[in-house]
């Protein structure tokens, strides 16, 4: 397994990040602690999480990924050997997130009690890296669009040098090392690289989503990400399982997660079948496996500094995993360029 430099920190994590949203409703504690065992097997140092896990995030379930990844750690060890990445949530009404049910806000307050319950959840005394969920701003995010930019709200935001400065702070007394972004645009990781040249953290990567129906962040945050050094982590590489092919036409296999939480509504718009169709027909006629060369397509982007995967059994875990042998010539890369000519990011 590869490994890549995060930001400019000089730690490496493994080009695959495993990760864990699964844990705690799709997946038992036992076949969470099988899956972090088959990463480790296959070279991966990097495990991504979040307070808001497994998705979706209900009250029963608040924490539940950080809870089975904490008691691995604890059975298994090696903690100074892995890359844990965490998550705070933004700004939101779900009640359950804060003890008195009050709106969700990156504030200092907040991201103080959610760092204090992942660590405790986590069973350890830092985590490496620190990501705001999604922003404090009224912005569209999860794939709703840019109707909201329409009415760019702005009223009670919290300052991103408010945000920043809490953030320093964890820094210095050891309970965080490195702080990223997430679901961000480039107006947002432009603020937060100015705001950290005055004071605070200096933000190390972005975690996006970015796939083969969705390559919007190739428009502004690419290079932002290879320019500044805050590299990408690829979330939803398999477009949520849409790019394996099994929900086309309307299908809905036993078991699969559209058909058990109907949540796959950011890739259900138009054009997003025909898409993966030409996706599929590409991959038979290379011979390929149309999850390895969806996910190998992310990993070789020289943006990425991370491709964050996550499997329900480990036979799906197993396949994708093997992407690390595939390797996008310029040939293959071309005829992937060809198809996104035509049907360009209908997911975004």
């Amino acid at each position: 397994m590869k490994q890549r430099e995060l930001g400019r920190t000089g730690v490496m994590v493994s080009e695959i990040c495993l990760g864990t949203m699964t844990f705690g409703q799709q997946n038992t504690e036992a076949e969470g602690h099988s899956q972090l065992d088959m990463a480790l097997d296959h070279g991966i140092n990097f495990i991504d999480t979040a307070e808001l896990y497994s998705i979706p995030p209900r009250a029963e379930t608040y924490g539940a990924t950080e809870t089975i990844i904490g008691s691995w750690l604890k059975a298994k060890g090696g903690r100074d050997k892995l890359v844990i990445a965490s998550k705070v949530v933004g700004r939101g009404n779900s009640p359950w997130f804060r003890p008195e049910g009050e709106e969700t806000r990156l504030d200092a307050k907040q991201i103080r009690y959610a760092v204090e319950g992942s660590l405790r959840r986590l069973g350890t005394d830092y985590i490496d890296l620190y990501q705001l969920h999604w922003p404090d701003r009224k912005i569209g995010i999860f794939g709703s669009g840019g109707t909201t930019f329409r009415d760019l709200s702005t009223d009670n935001e919290i300052p991103i040098e408010e945000t920043l400065a809490v953030l320093g702070e964890l820094v210095a007394e050891g309970k965080i090392r490195h702080v990223g972004l997430s679901n961000e645009t480039a107006w947002g990781v432009s603020k937060f690289l100015s705001a950290s040249a005055q004071s605070g953290p200096r933000v190390v990567s972005i975690q996006n989503a970015y796939n083969l129906i969705n390559r919007t962040f190739e428009i502004g945050l690419a290079e932002m990400a290879l320019r500044e050094q805050v590299g990408l982590l690829a979330y939803s590489p398999l477009a949520q399982g849409y790019l394996t092919g099994k929900y086309l036409n309307g299908a809905r296999p036993e078991g699969a997660r559209t058909t058990l939480f109907n949540r796959g509504q950011r890739y259900e718009k138009p054009g997003v079948d025909v898409a993966i169709e030409a996706y599929m027909d590409l991959a038979k006629d290379e011979g390929l496996d149309p999850v390895q060369l969806a996910v190998a397509f992310v990993t070789s982007r020289p943006f990425v500094t991370s491709n964050i995967i996550g499997a329900t059994s480990l036979e799906q875990l197993e396949t994708v995993l093997g992407s690390t042998d595939l390797i996008i010539t310029p040939e293959l890369e071309a005829k992937i360029n060809d198809i996104h000519q035509v049907h360009s990011n209908p997911a975004p």
